[in-house]
């Protein structure tokens, strides 16, 4: 019987194809085992930036550094030495500018090095304490003066005669000296100029470190504010309340440590909210700091300037009291 010739063949894969197909499925995934090799070991190596560096030239774009704030500065000290140019940043303010300075320093760091005695209170120089003034002796009244007797006036004829006489009377005396008074003594020394100088009475504090720019004597970074010469005003109000009261009940001396009062001040200058934060003496010389403030204030109206600056109904006023 012989078939048509349009009859279709087979549908099985004949054993060449067979191998053609497996080849293909060989190849296809030896390939691909090839590129993820490749892509692995470029990832660790870094074979083609080796191959190909970046060129020198190229402008690569970094982000700017971020400005860091200015300090605020919160703690009052004692300016001794004025200086005209007010540092970039204090953590320090007061009523005039001042620049950190060593007599002389072996290290150069952001602080001064100041060899003092105390760790809690700003303070540059040692002030003694002021003594009480002693009381001045009242002047006795002065006797009265008998009426000088007039005399009779000289003639128009003498007058005429004689045009350059004055009349006559008694030479202005001249008001002697006291030669009671001292003078006052004049300083030898850079300490005693201090002690003689308008500072507040305290002990000088200590830390380490160091400052190249050189001065005759040590000094922090400082900046003169509006609050500066308002809040020198009362620290100086505290302390000579806080000083009579010392001296009026004669406490001992044998006790150191530091009183610290928070109160409100408010812009009319009257004190709130009093409270003692903190206290390593005992209870009473704890009271005698809080009552030095509460007698001490009302103190001066804010100024203008300061109650813009502020922005609200009070100031938070921290104020330590050292005993030494």
């Amino acid at each position: 019987m012989v078939r048509p010739q349009n009859e279709l063949g087979s549908l099985r894969f004949s054993r060449l194809e067979k191998e053609r197909l497996l080849l293909a499925l060989l190849f296809s995934l030896l390939m691909h085992l090839v590129v993820w090799g490749g892509y692995e070991a470029e990832k660790k190596n870094g074979w083609l930036k080796k191959l190909f560096p970046p060129a020198h030239h190229k402008l690569v774009m970094l982000p700017p550094k971020p400005v860091e704030p200015p300090i605020d500065p919160t703690v009052f000290v004692d300016v001794s030495q004025a200086s005209a140019d007010a540092p970039k940043s204090a953590k320090y303010y007061s009523d005039k500018n001042s620049r950190a300075a060593n007599p002389e320093a072996s290290v150069d760091s952001n602080q001064p090095k100041i060899t003092g005695k105390q760790h809690d209170v700003p303070k540059i120089n040692d002030t003694p304490r002021p003594t009480k003034a002693k009381p001045v002796t009242p002047t006795p009244p002065a006797p009265p003066q008998k009426p000088v007797e007039e005399k009779p006036q000289e003639s128009k004829a003498a007058t005429a005669l004689n045009p350059g006489a004055l009349q006559p009377g008694k030479p202005t005396e001249t008001a002697k000296p006291d030669e009671n008074v001292t003078p006052p003594e004049r300083p030898r020394t850079l300490r005693q100029a201090l002690a003689q100088s308008n500072q507040l009475p305290g002990l000088q504090m200590q830390q380490d470190g160091g400052v190249k720019r050189h001065a005759l004597s040590s000094s922090l970074d400082a900046m003169a504010t509006p609050f500066g010469a308002y809040d020198r005003a009362i620290v100086e109000a505290i302390s000579q309340r806080w000083y009579d009261l010392l001296d009026s009940q004669q406490f001992a001396d044998s006790r150191t440590g530091k009183v610290t009062v928070d109160f409100h001040l408010n812009p009319d200058g009257s004190v709130t909210e009093l409270k003692i934060s903190g206290n390593s003496v005992g209870d009473l010389l704890g009271y005698v700091c809080q009552n030095a403030i509460e007698e001490a204030a009302p103190f001066a109206k804010w100024p203008s300037d300061m109650r813009r600056m502020v922005g609200a109904n009070f100031r938070e006023i921290t104020f330590t009291f050292y005993y030494y």
